[in-house]
This record gives C-alpha cells, sequence and structure tokens, in this order.
C-alpha cells in the first residue's frame, strides 16, 4: 500500500444541495459520491478515516463496515475534521486527507500525489482553472515550492486573481499533523479552523510542500450543488462513452446514452438515442439496444435485440427480441430465440427457448416451456387478492388469443387452449381445451337496437 491512511471528509452539511439526503450519498453514473472516491482510496490503503456529522448514520449505514467512523458533532472547519480523526491515525507514515464530494479523481492522481510527498512534509494536490472564485488559491514560493493557501474570504485583490487552486486533497507525515494541527486557532472572520493553515507553518519553518497539479482539472471539482452533481454526472458520462466506444459498441446519439460506471457492453453492440442502461448490467456483443430503453441490473447475452422497453432484474438469451413497448419485470428468464412484443408485460417467469409472446399479453408467476405460442391478449391470472400462484406451460403448447389462465393451473405439452377460454383446471398433454360460453344468434335484433332510441334522447 503507497499510503499508511487516509481521511476523508464527510461531515457537511449539504446544505446547498435543498435535499433531505446527505450531500456524500447522491449518486452519479449509479454510484453515491462518496463511494466513487473510497474505490480508488481503498488501493492505496486499507486504513481509511471517514469523519461524518450531519446524518452521519445513513453514511454508516450505506458504507457498512471496514471504515473507521468518526463523529464530527460541531462542524468547525477542515483543520477541527481531521483533529476529530488524529486519535485514529499510525504513529508514522503517510497520511492523505480527501473530500468525500470529489468523485472524479483518478486513482492514478492520487498515487502520484502520495508518491511526490514522500519527498518532503507535506504533499498538496493542485490545480488551474480559469474562474478560481470560491476556492482557496495557491500562493507559490518561487517557482516550485508552495508558501501558502488563501481562502477566498481571507484574498487579497491580487491574491483573487491568482488561477492556480487547492483542490482540498493533501499528504501530510502523520507527526506532522500531530504536531502542527494543535497549533491551529480559529479565523477571525468565520470561528472556523483551516487545514490549509498548516501549509503556512509548515513553509515558515522551512520544511518542504511539495505541489502536484491535475494535468485535467475537471479532477478536482466538488459536488456542493444540483447544478455541480449534474456537470460531476456529465464528465463521467463522457468518459464511459468515449471508453465504450473505443472498445467497439457504437452509439448513434452519445450525448443520449446513459451508462452507469458498473455496465459491461460487448463490441458490435449498437446503442440507438435514449438508452439508459443502469446498475450491474453485462450486455453481449451484437445487441441492439433503443431507442428509448430502461434497462437496470440486466444480463443480456449476444444478439439481443430491444427496442422502446423496460427492463429490470431480468436474463435474456442470445437471439432474443423484446418490444417494442415491453415491460420485463424483476425474475424474469428469457431462453435462446425468445419473442416478445408490444404491450406485454412478464414478472417472475421462466421461458424457454423459442417462445413466442408477441403482443397485449401479462405472463406473472409463470414457467413456461419451448415453442410455446401465445396469442394477443392471454392473461396469466396468477393472484388471488391475497397470494400469488405459479402457472406451468409445458413445450409446444399454443394458447389462443384472449385466453385467460387461473392460476394455479398446469397445461401440458402440445397441448391447445381455444381462444377467449376461461380455464381454472389443468389441461393434458395434447388435449384441445374450450371454456367459453356458447354463441346464440338472435335473429333481426340488431336491427330492432340500432332503431331504439336512448331514453334520454330529445
Amino acid at each position: 500500500m503507497v499510503l499508511s491512511a487516509a481521511i476523508i471528509l464527510a461531515a457537511g452539511a449539504g446544505t446547498r444541495m435543498k435535499t433531505p439526503k446527505p450531500k456524500v450519498l447522491h449518486s452519479i453514473c449509479g454510484k453515491p459520491l462518496i463511494e466513487h472516491l473510497l474505490e480508488k482510496v481503498n488501493k492505496l490503503t486499507s486504513h481509511i478515516i471517514i469523519v461524518v456529522g450531519h446524518q452521519g448514520e445513513e453514511v454508516k449505514n450505506y458504507l457498512g463496515s471496514g471504515y473507521t467512523y468518526v463523529y464530527q458533532q460541531e462542524r468547525k472547519g477542515t483543520g477541527h475534521a481531521v483533529m476529530e480523526a488524529v486519535p485514529y491515525l499510525p504513529e508514522n507514515g503517510t497520511v492523505m486527507v480527501l473530500c468525500g464530494d470529489t468523485p472524479l479523481l483518478n486513482q492514478a492522481s492520487l498515487q502520484d500525489l502520495a508518491e511526490v510527498a514522500v519527498d518532503g512534509e507535506a504533499g498538496l494536490l493542485t490545480a488551474e482553472v480559469l474562474s478560481p472564485t470560491g476556492y482557496g488559491r495557491i500562493v507559490r514560493k518561487g517557482n516550485h515550492g508552495v508558501d501558502r493557501i488563501v481562502e477566498e474570504v481571507e484574498a487579497s485583490e491580487a491574491e483573487k486573481e491568482i488561477c492556480e487552486i487547492n483542490t482540498g486533497t493533501y499528504c501530510f507525515k502523520a507527526s506532522i499533523l500531530k504536531k502542527f494541527l494543535p497549533q491551529l486557532s480559529p479565523s477571525p472572520k468565520t470561528g472556523e479552523y483551516y487545514l490549509t493553515d498548516i501549509i503556512s507553518f509548515l513553509t515558515k519553518q522551512n520544511y518542504r510542500v511539495i505541489p502536484y497539479m491535475l494535468e485535467n482539472y475537471q479532477e478536482s471539482l466538488g459536488v456542493n450543488t444540483l447544478q455541480e452533481l449534474y456537470q460531476a454526472e456529465h464528465i463521467m458520462r463522457e468518459k464511459i462513452n468515449h471508453e465504450f466506444m473505443l472498445s467497439g459498441v457504437r452509439m448513434l446519439d452519445p450525448h443520449t446514452t446513459y451508462l452507469d460506471v458498473e455496465v459491461k457492453i460487448g463490441s458490435g453492440t449498437v446503442l440507438y438515442p435514449q438508452t439508459i442502461i443502469e446498475g450491474n448490467s453485462t450486455i453481449g456483443d451484437n445487441c441492439c439496444i433503443g431507442p428509448f430503453c430502461h434497462l437496470k441490473d440486466v444480463t443480456l447475452d449476444n444478439r439481443v435485440t430491444i427496442e422502446n422497453s423496460v427492463a429490470e432484474k431480468v436474463i435474456i438469451g442470445e437471439n432474443s427480441v423484446v418490444g417494442p413497448f415491453a415491460y420485463l419485470r424483476p425474475g424474469t428468464n428469457l431462453g435462446a430465440g425468445v419473442k416478445i412484443g408490444d404491450f406485454v408485460e412478464i414478472k417472475n417467469s421462466e421461458i424457454d427457448e423459442r417462445t413466442k409472446v408477441p403482443h397485449l399479453s401479462y405472463l406473472g408467476d409463470a414457467k413456461v416451456g419451448a415453442d410455446v405460442n401465445f396469442g394477443a391478449g392471454s392473461i396469466i391470472v396468477n393472484y388471488d387478492g391475497k397470494k400469488k400462484h405459479q402457472t406451468v406451460v409445458e413445450e409446444g403448447a399454443f394458447i389462443g388469443c384472449n385466453s385467460n389462465l387461473i392460476a394455479p393451473i398446469h397445461i401440458g405439452k402440445e397441448a391447445y387452449i381455444a381462444a377467449g377460454s376461461t380455464l381454472s383446471n389443468d389441461v393434458p398433454g395434447e388435449a384441445l381445451a374450450i371454456a367459453r360460453s356458447p354463441q346464440i344468434n338472435k335473429s333481426g335484433l340488431a336491427k330492432r337496437l340500432k332503431g331504439k332510441k336512448s331514453p334520454n334522447s330529445p
């Protein structure tokens, strides 16, 4: 491991977000802000201290065990937050301090900072931006070193013109933190303890503070508002889409294609506009997805086509076709070569290969064999008002249009259900089932009905 420990500051109230959720738990590309950061830091050290405050229990409950949590009861600035973590630091080694709302930081940049910091008492991650308003400015000492960091509220007019900013990510020797944190005093303007003041202490005593400037300032962007949340997500999505296109995934319009960070897509797959793929989804090779598809936690084999449809927690076999306007709900498992057509809803059902449910049907809690055909308007009635019941349809069965199968029911192999039937009893294999009222024709009645006026007619 490169670091002895890391401290992640996550105690802020996030008032500018104007939402009830803790700021660091707001998600971009399928993961909370702090989880994006932790994925990188976990590769640098196994000793991570997370300073929480506002809604700290929610943060702790989400992230779970494996981290040391420190509660900052009174939020008096970054210096005060790190003071709370000092008792949990090792005696020696390098400690990195990061903000929990910086999801775009790359692991390589953090590792580079940790490595250059070894040559001094502290390391500082900086970035050059066009509009530095709101950030602490880096005041250089000569061409290489850092003299001090000046916060926006403390900066002079000349210092406000500096475009090199403090990203809020630092490396310190553990002994340095323990020595200088007790020397911090609150700002007379804000009453807060600034961690940045330690940099001034070090440079005044001729300790070496090594800056490391990011090549791309966007890595350092913090999230404090929903607008900044959008900006961070936009940057991350552009990176995700760019990497997929380099790997052989075609996007007709990357600007309207939304992919989460955990999504995997095989080469030769085409994504049409307005496609959203979320969660832990895996898409095979040579698939065709969209337009207007929303997929979440799905697994698609090769050569699957989905158009204008919604699917969540489903598995779809190779060469299957879904949509348009289908709704596949959790627990659905489609075999190879299955056809699910327009306005079909399927929930918690296994459907074997080459079965067709072309249109206007509902299948729930069903186990369907291979080569079954469901006619238009076929409904599996799985719920009796209290419990869900299973339907079994064996291979080769034919379900006629507008049939209702009232579960629990078993339709045998190669059975044939006549159109318009409502069945509540099992059907043996190769049998024909007819369950509908007999047709009665009343001669001349249609003419009489057409000629009769409504009681409300004038």
